[in-house]
């Protein structure tokens, strides 16, 4: 994780020297591209744009903007596909990665707790390929499908982002600190050490004069 979070910053980086616009624009496909291709490592994009939010490279504003409409137009791109394709077609179908009984499952789900699982729908690890389908082919409201997505998109990136940017922060606070405790505690030890070697030289001439 600490690697991968790693590479993707220094990648960033990179991208950075071209122009934040790069940065921006590579923030809002990353956040695309992981609600259709949920292996792909989104979440570290979002977690490098807070941090180059922090360090005050980027704006927090622009960054929180570009990740919530990737994530907003690739789940309405695949909430459509649903929608113009319908529930008998996926059924036929009978995809491996998206089964039949996959189907009647989330149905029943989402006739229960539609808007719920909407809502909680970033929080999902896996399935929100699945639940964009479902809501689709449910013929589910577009009005209410982008409030509750939108819900779903502010709370999680926004935790995401205030967590990166709060641990940049307090990663210069420490900084600070450390360096302060190099200022005023290293000379006071180095004087102290002093003091001891001078009382030690001193008790020794003492010993020799007693002697």
């Amino acid at each position: 994780m600490d690697h991968s979070l790693h590479l993707i910053s220094e990648f960033l980086d990179r991208i950075f020297v071209l122009g934040p616009f790069w940065i921006y624009l590579t923030l809002f496909l990353a956040a695309f591209i992981e609600n259709i291709f949920p292996p792909f490592p989104g979440d570290f994009f979002t977690l490098g744009g807070g941090a180059l939010a922090a360090s005050g490279r980027l704006n927090i504003g622009l960054v929180f903007l570009c990740i919530y409409l990737g994530g907003l137009v690739s789940f309405a791109l695949v909430y459509q596909f649903g929608f113009s394709y319908g529930r008998e077609f996926f059924i036929k179908k009978n995809y491996r990665w998206f089964s039949h009984r996959d189907i009647l499952r989330l149905e029943q789900w989402f006739q229960k707790r539609g808007g719920w699982l909407l809502i909680f729908n970033r929080f999902i690890v896996g399935a929100r390929t699945a639940v964009a389908l479902i809501t689709g082919i449910s013929r589910y409201n577009r009005v209410k499908m982008i409030l509750l997505i939108s819900i779903s998109f502010w709370i999680f990136n926004g935790l995401l982002l205030f967590g990166s940017y709060i641990f940049v922060v307090k990663f210069e606070l420490i900084a600070e600190y450390f360096h302060l405790y190099e200022k005023i505690v290293w000379p006071i030890i180095v004087l102290l050490a002093i003091i001891l070697a001078i009382y030690k030289i001193y008790r020794v001439k003492q010993n020799e004069e007693k002697d």
